[in-house]
Formats: C-alpha cells, structure tokens, sequence
C-alpha cells in the first residue's frame, strides 16, 4: 500500500493519497484545489488516481474533487447522507453508510458520522491481502487528534437555525459509534491545529482510536451528553465570513480550474473605481510605504484565512506581492475560491506612498485615557478577557468587513491585538473606510506585557 498525507499549513489541511501498488491504482481523499500535487504524487509513484471521495461538504476550503477527477476521469464519490438538504448538486456516485469502495486490493467502509454536519462520513481502510481488519480510519472533520468537529458552525457561518443543538446530538452518537472500534485502528484527521473546525486540535498529524479515548476530551463524557454539549459549544473561534461561500460553492455547480491561474502584472492606472488593493508585504514595509486605500494582510500562514475574513468574492483584487511570490499567493487564494483576480503589483516604485503611523507602548499609555481617543482591540473575545489593557474597548477585526465599529471618524484610534498582525490589518481596514486618526501599535500584548504593563480581565 501506498500511503501520503498532503498538508497545507496555510489552511491547516490534511488530504491524502492512497494507492494500491499491485494494480497502480490510487484515491485521494478531501483534495484541495490546485490538484497539480496529487498529479506529481501519483507519476512519481507509477499510480493512477482512479477514485476522489470527500468526507462532506467543507466550510473552509473549496475542495478540488471536480478538478481532479475532471483531469484524471477518475470515479468521484460523495456523500448521500444527511437529507434532501444537504445533497450535492452535481453528478457523482452516492454513498451510504455501509458502503464500500474498492481500491485494488483497499476497502474503504463507509461510515456515516454525522455531527460536524449532517452528511459526515468517514472511511475505514482495511488494506487486503495484508490483514483483513481496519488499518485506518480518515474521519474528516468528525475527529481530530485531541478535538472533534464543531457543529456549531452551520449554525454560525451558514445561518442554519438550530443546528448547533441536533448537530451536537448527531456527534455525541456518532463518538459512540467511534469508541466501538479497535484501540490499534490509526485516525487521520482532514485538519490540524491551527483550523477553526474545532477550538483544540492537535499538532501531530494523526492518532489512534485508544489514544484518544484517553486524551481527547470530546471522549471523557460518558453518557453525560448534556456536559458533553455545554463544553462542545463552548468558546468555539470565530468562525470566518468566508465559510459560508465554500458551503455554496462546494454544494453547487461552479467554474472549474484544473491548472493553477497566471494573472498578469498590472499598473494603477488599469484599475476600476471599485477594485481593492490588498498589499502581501510584510507589516514593516507596508507601515513604511503603501499605496493609498490598501489593505495590509502579509502572506504568511495565516493569509488566506484573513483574506477570507476581509475580502469580497463580488469585487475586482489587486494584490502587491513582493519578488516571486505570484504562484503562492494565486495558490493560496485559489484554495478559498478567491478567483476574482484583477492582477498583481510587482512594485510600490513610482506610486504615490503613504505612511502608518505606529507608535509604543509609553505612547499607548500616556494616549489611552485621553477624551478623543480609543483603544481598539480587535483580537478575538477569548483573548480580550485573558487579559486586556486597562480602558481597552474590544471589536474582533474579522467582523470589520461587515460592519465597522460604533466609533466616529474623528476620534483618535489605537489599534492593538497580540502580535501586531491584525493590528495593520484593522489599521489598513479603517484607513481605507475614511478614519484618519489611526494609531498603530504594532508591539500590541505581547510588547505591552514584555514591557511590564498593566493588563487587566
């Protein structure tokens, strides 16, 4: 047997490859978008992909199943479980629970899991003539390594009215169902830490059955399902603005893309009135130099979440990119189905630069408590009651992109979060808005507190 697990740190996403070596033969399970990895994979491996499966309809990536098996004629299987509303609107093979899909000498057992979402399945690998019990277990986004799946986030993200409770009912039985199998059968989860599909996932890549009966805390409940539900649905992030456009784009016929884009290099003077300029460079050279109206969200790990949160999928993008970046940017923006790409800036020589003004915590103190001024703190709210700066006021910067603070436009604003990545997203956010007066604090909690400040809760 063939086996490879496909990890993208940006959106914290597993995927996976695996092959039958004796018939070459070879599925990929909860494939991303740019499906030219799994194409290298397979040639590499004298393999044919000849099947594509999803473990359900994903909220935080747009999956590339259609690409891939557009590109390959391979058998796409999907889901046919969780109801009328929650069937995928294109053709392919249904699944139900107790389905099995032959591989060569692979089984996979379907089993149906609902509870992240109605349509959930996960898949049991025995690997024949090898041994005839299960090997592996690829669960989605139904358990994690140390986590489960929210179930809150139709609810939250797609605006589905009380499915947090049935969902969390649906996830209590299916655990059931998951404690039932052997201690030994290995888990490969679709996300890692870092994704906001659960509030606790580890960082190791996979686990076993026994492993997390012990450790994960989703499993230690017992038949107590009401403190199961309480803690599940408690202090859960965030859930991005974004999640409910792949729901749609995931469920429904859309455009394909089986080759990543190559958007062109463009000047200012080829833009429309409403396209928006977001600059990738990092928060030091955007805060020194940037073209007026840009909004600052640096290609790190974290960009494609960020542009989720605060770009729109119905307006023309601009992205500056420093030298060599092009692919891994289109790449990441691709995976989110930000495919309304105007073209990119190269360069910010011969623009017309304007400065963010940043300042210190000796400035953040003495400011702070002034008439005019307010202290934004735009991290999460589990963050802000860990321990905020005495006077602080908080508004999470993801809820900007779809309504501003209740703050006036003359007033003076210092910015803040943790590490001052979202503090020059919300700066460069509100500057673009109209408010003049900001104050960016670019050392943020974790210079505040180095510095030996005040921090309340």
């Amino acid at each position: 047997m063939f086996f490879e697990q496909i990890y993208d740190k940006t959106l914290a996403q597993a995927s996976y490859l695996v092959g039958c070596q004796a018939t070459q033969e070879a599925i990929v399970i909860d494939p991303k978008r740019d499906i030219d990895t799994y194409l290298a994979i397979a040639v590499a491996n004298n393999l044919n992909i000849t099947h594509v499966v999803e473990t359900h309809i994903h909220a935080d990536f747009l999956s590339g199943s259609r690409e891939l098996a557009t590109a390959t004629a391979a058998r796409l299987y999907l889901s046919d479980e969780g109801g009328v509303d929650w069937q995928y609107e294109f053709p392919h093979i249904g699944l139900k629970d107790g389905d099995v899909i032959t591989v060569g000498n692979l089984l996979f057992t379907v089993l149906h899991t609902p509870g992240h979402t109605p349509e959930s399945i996960s898949l049991l690998l025995v690997d024949q003539p090898a041994a005839k019990e299960p090997v592996m277990l690829f669960t989605g986004d139904f358990v994690f390594v140390g986590d489960v799946g929210r179930p809150d986030l139709l609810e939250e993200a797609a605006g589905v009215v009380g499915s947090s409770s049935v969902g969390a009912a649906q996830l209590f039985h299916s655990l059931a169902k998951f404690k039932a199998l052997p201690d030994y059968v290995q888990i490969w989860p679709g996300h890692g830490a870092g994704s906001a599909c659960g509030k606790a996932l580890g960082a190791v890549p996979s686990s076993t059955v026994g492993y997390e009966k012990i450790r994960n805390w989703a499993l230690q409940f017992g038949d107590d399902f009401e403190g199961f539900k309480k803690e599940l649905l408690s202090d859960q992030p965030e859930a991005p603005h974004y999640f409910a456009m792949m729901k749609k784009l995931n469920k429904e016929d859309r455009p394909l893309l089986v080759s990543v884009p190559d958007y062109p290099i463009i000047d200012l003077k080829s833009l429309s009135s409403d396209t928006i300029i977001v600059d990738t460079r990092s928060k030091v050279d955007f805060a020194n130099g940037h073209i007026e109206g840009a909004i600052n969200i640096q290609n790190n790990n974290s960009f494609a979440n960020w542009a989720g949160w605060m770009l729109p999928y119905d307006k023309p993008l601009v992205f500056v990119i420093d030298q060599g970046q092009q692919e891994l940017v289109t790449r990441k923006l691709m995976r989110i189905g930000l495919d309304n790409i105007a073209g990119f800036i190269a360069t910010t020589e011969g623009h017309d630069l304007t400065q963010t003004t940043i300042i210190d915590a000796d400035a953040v103190d003495i400011l702070k408590d002034q008439e005019n001024v307010v202290l934004l703190d735009v991290r999460n709210i589990k963050e802000f009651k860990a321990g905020h700066i005495d006077g602080a006021q908080h508004y999470f910067v993801g809820r900007m992109a779809k309504a501003l603070p209740d703050i006036t436009k003359d007033k003076t604003i210092i910015i803040q979060c943790q590490s001052g990545d979202r503090a020059t997203i919300a700066s460069s956010f509100l500057m673009k808005q109209g408010f003049q007066n900001i104050l960016n604090y670019s050392g943020s909690m974790i210079d505040w507190i180095k510095k030996g400040k005040k921090v309340v809760h």
